[in-house]
């Protein structure tokens, strides 16, 4: 993974947005505002993929998977009545096997 990420996400806990644009502008030299736009543009894509009902796979990284829940019973925990649960549509993410094993090699 690249080393500049890997520190900006440690010393903040989160990697965000503003961390990929951030390393869009180091490596790449775009101002800070072009590097910003091009996460964002990306992003966007992403969802309104994910609104009209497809999958986004991105090789080597992982898949967002959408699935559709039918309708069930469920149980509220703490008084144990029964309540009707709707149907809906959930997202799903699948690590890619190479970034399973990038993972496993830096713990």
């Amino acid at each position: 993974m690249n080393q500049e990420v890997q520190t900006m996400s440690r010393s903040a806990g989160t990697l965000t947005r503003a961390d990929l644009a951030e390393t869009i502008n180091r490596k790449l030299g775009f101002s800070r505002v072009e590097s910003l736009a091009l996460v964002e543009s990306v992003l966007a894509h992403m969802c309104d993929a994910l609104k009209e009902g497809e999958n986004v796979k991105i090789s080597g990284f992982g898949s967002f998977i959408l699935r559709d829940k039918k309708e069930r019973i469920g149980r509220n925990p703490k008084t144990g009545v029964e309540v009707p649960i709707t149907p809906r549509r959930v997202m799903t993410f699948r690590a890619s096997q190479n970034l399973r094993d990038r993972i496993a090699n830096e713990s």
